[in-house]
């Protein structure tokens, strides 16, 4: 199994429906068929620690059988859509993979 955590931090000066419609866009990348389960979200209200970081604004997590399929998504068109549509809605990605 390969967990890939990509978060985002949005342009400042987005709109609420802006940032509603992004969510949107990310959760269609659930249409790639490689993904076995996908999740979106945006930083948890718990309390605050040392070692956390709340400063992004949205959370994907999308979790493949293996490498072979997080690299069939990487060029799936689904995904590349999603980021040629999208790019210029972001200041920052940062992407964590790792695997069970």
């Amino acid at each position: 199994m390969l967990i890939h955590a990509v978060f985002f931090w949005l342009k400042p000066g987005l709109d609420a429906a802006q940032r509603s419609r992004f969510r949107a866009e990310v959760r269609k990348l659930a249409a790639v068929r490689t993904i076995e389960k996908i999740y979106v979200g945006g930083p948890a209200p718990v309390p605050e620690r040392g070692v956390t970081d709340r400063s992004f604004d949205v959370a994907l997590t999308v979790v493949f059988k293996d490498a072979a399929a997080h690299d069939a998504y990487q060029i799936d068109p689904i995904h590349l859509a999603f980021v040629e549509g999208n790019k210029d809605l972001w200041t920052r990605v940062q992407v964590f993979d790792s695997q069970e």
